[in-house]
């Protein structure tokens, strides 16, 4: 497996990726599945803030910062998302497009990296505990999908 820079290319396999968890799961309570146009211009804007890792050639997850909130005072915090298909989970992939992630905020100057984890995710939350990030708030009731009110987790790890 290769963790690297994602590139345009990589966009359609990422768009199945992404869209079934849209569609399926509550590691995201966005509804409006990604494009692919969407995607190539996030590859293009994030540059080394995109990766994906390559198994044998095809994209198997992927892992992506952005601003956490706007504003010139949130400059050094950033919020990631991650992603995996069902076949790269519980390989190490995750784990590694994490690290690979964080080593790239670091050299870019993050100092707090931010994760927004559904409270029903507990697999997400073990996940991320396991990297070093700590819980620093729950907030009830703030997500909803699937026609139901979700909790959000909010985790941190300082780089």
């Amino acid at each position: 497996m290769l963790i690297r820079n994602a590139k345009a290319g990589d966009a359609e396999r990422i768009a199945e990726i992404w869209n079934a968890e849209i569609r399926n799961g509550v590691s995201t309570f966005n509804s409006v599945e990604k494009s692919i146009p969407e995607i190539e211009d996030q590859i293009q804007s994030r540059g080394a803030a995109f990766q994906v890792a390559d198994h044998a050639g095809a994209v198997i997850g992927f892992a992506t910062y952005f601003p956490f909130r706007n504003g010139i005072g949130y400059a050094f915090s950033k919020e990631h998302t991650i992603d995996l298909s069902p076949e790269a989970r519980g390989t190490g992939a995750g784990r590694a497009l994490m690290e690979a992630l964080l080593s790239v905020a670091k050299a870019e100057g993050v100092h707090s990296m931010m994760a927004g984890i559904a409270g029903e995710n507990t697999a997400g939350v073990r996940f991320h505990a396991a990297l070093g990030f700590n819980e620093v708030a729950r907030l009830p009731e703030v997500g909803y999908k699937f026609n139901r009110r979700m909790d959000l987790i909010l985790m941190q790890k300082f780089l």
